[in-house]
C-alpha cells in the first residue's frame, strides 16, 4: 500500500483552457501560427508581453482576421461602385461595303445597290451614371456596415489572440513552476535517502527505512520526468501559437505571481462589457448590414433612373472626322420579376431573425461571462490564500518530522507521508496561482479589455511565485 502510493505519478489538475474561456474559435485557428523568421543562436528570453505581441503579428487567427477586413473593404468598394459613373473609351476602324437596299434606301434602276469600299473610323467616349437607384444606394450602405462588422471582428480576433497566447504562456509558466518544485522535492528525497543510509549504518534504523526512502526518491524522480515532458509540450504549444520556430530554444522570463484583481461590481462590469465587447459591436453592425440589405432587395422593385451619354468623332479618315454625340436619360420600371424580389425579401427576413436572435443571445452570454468570471476571480483568490496556508503548514510539518526522524523518534514512514503532503500542497498552491491568473484573464476578456489589461496580468512581468 505504501509503495503504490509513493510511486503514483500525480495527475495533472484539470485546468481551464483558452477555448473554454472565450468560445471555441473555428477550427482552433488561434492555436496555430505562421513561423516568423528562423531560429536564433542561443536561448531567447520570452516575457508574457513579448509572447502576446508575437502572437498579434503571427497567430493564424489574427492573420485570418486581418484578411477578412481586406475582403470586406473590397466588398464595400464593389457595392459603392454601383453608385459611381462608368466611363469607357471606344475606338473602331473598318473598311467596308454595304448594300443600300438592305437598309431600306432606294436605288436608281440600273445602279448597283452596293457602295464602297470605304473607310469608317469611330473614336468615342461613353459615360453612364445612376441618377436614382435606391437599391444600389442601400447596398452601398450595407457594404459599409459589413466593413464595420469585419473591423470589430478583427478586434475580437485580437482579443482571442491575447487570451489564447497569454493562457498558453500561463500553462507553460505553471509547468516551469511545477518542475522547480518537483526538483526541490527530489533534492530533499535524495538528502533523506542519504540520511537513512547513514542511520542504518549506525544501527539507528532498520533496512525498511532505507527501502522507503529509495521508493520515495524514485517517485520524486518520476514526478520530475513527468513535469519536464509536460513542460516541453507546453512550450511547443506556445511557440506554435505565437509563430516562433519550434526549434527555437527559449526561457520564460515571467513566473506565476499573485496580483489582486481590481474590485468591480457586477453591474459596472456588465455595463463596461456591453460598451466594449467587440463581438457585440460586430453583431450589431452585422444586424444593421442585414437590415440594409433587406431594404435594398425591396427597392429592386422600384423604378431606377440612369443617365447615358457619348461623344466622339466619326468619318472616313483623318481630317474628315466629324464630332457627334448622344445624351439621354432612361428609366427602368420592373414589371415582372418572376417572384424573385419577394423571395429575396423572405430570405432576408429569415436571415434577420437569425442574426437578431444571435445578437440577443450574445448579450445574455456576455452577462453570463462577466458574472461567471467575477465568481471565478473571487473563488481563485480564496484558493490562493488557503493553498498558501496549507503549503506553509506542510513545510513546517516536514521540517519537524525530519528532525524527529534524525533523533530516532519516528520512522521513515512519517517522513514519506509528510513529503507527499508537501508535494500535494505545493501543487495545489501552483494550481491556485494559475487558476487566479486565468480567472483574471477571463474577466478582462469578458469585459472586452484583454489586450488593454495585459500589462497588469503579472504585475508588469518579472515577478516571482509568491
Amino acid at each position: 500500500m505504501i509503495l503504490a502510493t509513493a510511486l503514483a505519478v500525480p495527475a495533472m489538475a484539470q485546468e481551464r483552457t483558452p477555448w473554454m474561456l472565450g468560445g471555441a474559435p473555428a477550427g482552433n485557428s488561434f492555436l496555430g501560427g505562421v513561423p516568423e523568421g528562423s531560429a536564433t543562436v542561443g536561448r531567447l528570453s520570452l516575457t508574457l508581453a513579448d509572447a502576446v505581441q508575437r502572437g498579434l503579428r503571427q497567430n493564424l487567427g489574427a492573420i485570418l482576421g486581418a484578411q477578412t477586413v481586406r475582403a470586406a473593404e473590397a466588398g464595400r468598394d464593389l457595392t459603392r461602385g454601383g453608385l459611381l459613373p462608368d466611363l469607357n473609351g471606344f475606338l473602331y476602324g473598318s473598311r467596308q461595303e454595304i448594300d443600300l437596299e438592305a437598309y431600306g434606301f432606294p436605288v436608281a434602276p440600273g445602279e448597283s445597290p452596293v457602295v464602297g469600299p470605304f473607310n469608317v473610323t469611330d473614336a468615342r467616349i461613353y459615360v453612364a451614371q445612376p441618377i436614382l437607384d435606391l437599391a444600389a444606394l442601400e447596398r452601398a450602405r450595407a457594404g459599409a456596415l459589413g466593413l464595420e462588422a469585419a473591423k470589430h471582428g478583427y478586434r475580437d480576433a485580437r482579443e482571442m489572440v491575447v487570451l489564447t497566447c497569454a493562457s498558453l504562456y500561463l500553462d507553460a509558466a505553471l509547468g516551469a513552476s511545477r518542475i522547480e518544485a518537483a526538483r526541490a522535492q527530489d533534492a530533499v528525497a535524495v538528502a533523506l535517502l542519504e540520511r537513512a543510509e547513514r542511520l542504518k549504518e549506525a544501527g539507528v534504523v532498520a533496512g525498511i527505512e532505507v527501502l522507503r526512502a529509495r521508493v520515495q526518491r524514485a517517485a520524486q524522480r518520476q514526478r520530475v520526468i513527468f513535469y519536464e515532458n509536460e513542460f516541453a509540450k507546453q512550450k511547443l504549444a506556445l511557440a506554435r501559437a505565437i509563430g516562433l520556430p519550434l526549434v527555437q530554444d527559449f526561457d520564460l522570463a515571467d513566473k506565476l505571481a499573485y496580483v489582486s484583481a481590481p474590485l468591480l461590481s457586477p453591474g459596472a462590469a456588465i455595463d463596461e462589457a456591453l460598451r466594449s465587447r467587440p463581438d457585440l459591436r460586430r453583431a450589431e453592425a452585422a444586424l444593421g448590414a442585414a437590415e440594409t440589405n433587406r431594404r435594398a432587395d425591396r427597392f429592386d422593385g422600384l423604378p431606377s433612373i440612369r443617365f447615358n451619354a457619348d461623344v466622339g468623332w466619326i468619318g472616313p479618315t483623318g481630317p474628315r472626322l466629324e464630332r457627334t454625340f448622344a445624351v439621354g436619360v432612361g428609366i427602368r420600371v420592373p414589371l415582372f420579376e418572376g417572384g424573385r424580389i419577394r423571395a429575396n425579401v423572405r430570405l432576408d427576413d429569415a436571415a434577420l431573425a437569425q442574426i437578431r436572435a444571435r445578437r440577443d443571445d450574445l448579450r445574455a452570454r456576455i452577462e453570463y461571462d462577466v458574472r461567471a468570471a467575477l465568481l471565478d476571480v473571487d473563488a481563485a483568490g480564496e484558493r490562493v490564500k488557503v493553498a498558501r496556508e496549507a503549503l506553509d503548514l506542510a513545510d513546517e510539518q516536514i521540517r519537524q518530522v525530519q528532525d524527529r526522524f534524525a533523533s530516532g523518534v519516528v520512522g521513515n514512514l512519517e517522513v514519506v507521508q509528510a513529503q507527499d503532503a508537501l508535494a500535494t500542497a505545493s501543487d495545489n498552491y501552483l494550481s491556485a496561482l494559475y487558476a487566479h491568473n486565468v480567472a483574471r484573464l477571463a474577466l478582462s476578456r469578458a469585459v472586452g479589455a484583454a489586450e488593454r489589461s495585459l500589462p497588469t496580468l503579472l504585475d508588469g512581468g518579472g515577478g516571482g511565485t509568491q
